[in-house]
């Protein structure tokens, strides 16, 4: 019989399989309609600042409530938000359903399931395992993600047999929403477990690492947000007149690339440290987004993108493990969501100021950005934590 932890990773493929696919065609989508690269921008802002509001319900609610009904609810959330857009077409209205849904233009873990589902991994593993659960949960993740954005060149497929661009793409937010109730048969899977009492679940002793740690990480997400995986799509159609089944090759390969560092991070941070790890590899990854924003023509940008994905996600699942690990067993949860709402909150900010810039003909500016924004949060990473280590490193 399978157990709690393959359910949640099985789940947790199939919704990173919606978000791989839905991030590439989100902004091809909305051009369609008519909209600017300005109103892309906006419309992704809105999807990441309603995910942010998201998980703070959560963290409320969380304690009060059972993980596998906050898991139901957001799958039932994604079907909702996969059958409105296939219908809607008002600008005003995708705003809406942008912000109240769970569309994920980055296709990466800013997610109101992400901070329920690492409480609820943390339980089933011990300290020694857990960066090696962490790193597989990201590496299904992943997988899943790029086999989504490879599944984003269907549309251009049906377009074969005569149907509409525009159709097609309608479909397959439709197939969001089956992935959606997919999901949610594996989290009804999920066995119920009594929620743990108020007083449990606040910070306590670990209050001020979890701020620190909050401060940080969302710096980092800010300037991620500059880079979204729809924005990077727009960049390289506009930029380079890359081809949708073109796109969908490229972040597939991508998404590969970032899924089998995973396995390489968890290795790699039983030798150097979690907190190592996450700055070592993280730097390079900046520099390389930099160089490929200056990139002469496609081939070097395209190179240089992939180069990144090799490196820029080795800090997920030793992030997500080192959070677990410097607070105590009762303020999991809450640490879990303390730390992503802030994420998600410095997330949603920077989408629309990108977009801004993308329309201003600032096209490189947001690679820029991002780079020096990453840079400064590993220095400053390094210099706050490298002396606060999980219990598997004080030996």
């Amino acid at each position: 019989m399978l157990g709690p932890a393959t359910h949640l990773l099985a789940a947790r493929a199939l919704r990173d399989f919606g978000d791989g696919f839905v991030a590439v065609l989100l902004p091809v989508y909305l051009l369609a309609l008519g909209f600017s690269p300005l109103q892309v921008g906006i419309i992704a802002t809105a999807s990441l600042l309603g995910s942010a509001l998201l998980t703070i319900a959560v963290g409320f609610l969380g304690p009060r409530f059972d993980h596998r009904q906050l898991l139901l609810a957001a799958a039932s959330l994604m079907i909702a938000t996969g059958v409105a857009f296939a219908v809607v077409h008002d600008y005003a209205l995708l705003l809406v359903v942008a912000f109240a849904g769970t569309i994920n233009p980055s296709a990466g873990s800013v997610s109101v399931f992400v901070p329920i589902e690492h409480a609820a991994l943390t339980r089933e593993v011990s300290d020694a395992n857990r960066t090696r659960m962490f790193a597989r949960y990201s590496l299904v993740g992943a997988l899943a993600s790029a086999v989504g954005a490879l599944a984003s060149a269907i549309p251009d497929v049906m377009t074969t047999v005569g149907l509409g661009q525009l159709t097609a793409i309608k479909l397959m937010f439709v197939l969001y929403a089956v992935v959606g109730l997919l999901g949610g048969v594996f989290y009804a899977r999920i066995p119920k477990r009594p929620p743990a009492s108020e007083a449990a679940a606040a910070l306590g002793p670990s209050r001020a690492i979890v701020f620190r740690l909050a401060a940080l990480f969302s710096l980092d997400a800010f300037a991620g947000g500059f880079v979204v995986q729809s924005l990077l799509a727009l960049w390289l159609f506009e930029r380079f007149d890359l081809s949708l089944s073109a796109a969908g090759v490229f972040f597939f390969w991508s998404g590969v690339l970032s899924a089998f560092s995973f396995p390489v991070a968890a290795w790699l941070s039983r030798h150097i440290g979690l907190i190592n790890t996450m700055v070592f590899t993280h730097i390079p990854s900046s520099i390389a987004l930099m160089l490929a924003a200056l990139a002469p023509n496609l081939a070097v940008a395209l190179a240089l993108l992939l180069i990144r994905a090799a490196l820029s996600q080795m800090d997920v699942p030793t992030r997500s493990s080192y959070v677990m690990a410097v607070v105590t067993e009762a303020e999991r949860a809450a640490a879990a969501s303390f730390t992503s709402v802030p994420r998600s909150l410095a997330a949603a900010a920077s989408p629309a100021l990108a977009g801004a810039l993308f329309a201003a003909s600032y096209k490189a500016w947001p690679f820029l950005i991002c780079g020096v924004l990453k840079i400064t949060y590993d220095l400053l990473l390094l210099a706050q934590f490298r002396h606060i280590k999980p219990p598997e490193e004080r030996k």
